[in-house]
């Protein structure tokens, strides 16, 4: 799944994007693609057309979002998201989709062993604040901006 993807969400700029290998450990910072789990909750968030249809197992989609936490952090879910106690910027969660369906949050507790919590600063990201952290094993690759826009 390594070379070049088109991002046509919200979530990042929209544009070409290229999968870069990641040959260490997923660290905060990082900017990755990502496979969505296949859970009940990927699968209602395919349903609300949140997640596009692509080559991950599932049908889904890989998303791109910041690694923003990682095994053995704690997280605190209320008007925003806190990592081991300080704040995200820009991280407050929203009750409703645009389509006024509810929007449930992760209910905040340590990240897993071989987990990670992922992010977008961008408005109406489905992200790790509502699916909760992901197996680093979704992870395809860094995520490197080729050609975008950001609207």
């Amino acid at each position: 799944m390594l070379g070049y993807r088109l991002n046509l969400t919200a979530s990042e700029p929209l544009g070409i994007w290229q999968i870069r290998p990641l040959e260490r450990s997923a660290r905060v910072g990082d900017l990755v693609f990502v496979c969505p789990p296949q859970t009940t909750d990927m699968a209602e968030a395919r349903r609300r057309k949140y997640l596009h249809v692509g080559l991950c197992p599932g049908g889904y989609a890989p998303l791109i979002k910041m690694i923003v936490a990682v095994s053995g952090q704690t997280i605190e879910i209320g008007q925003c998201v806190r990592i081991d106690g300080l704040n995200l910027p820009q991280s407050s969660l929203v009750a409703q989709d645009g389509q006024g369906r509810f929007l449930k949050a992760f209910d905040g507790g340590i990240v897993p062993a071989g987990r990670v919590f992922l992010y977008s600063s961008f408005p109406g990201s489905f992200d790790s604040r509502y699916f909760g952290p992901i197996q680093t094993s979704g992870i395809l690759g860094l995520a490197s901006e080729v050609l975008t826009y950001a609207p």
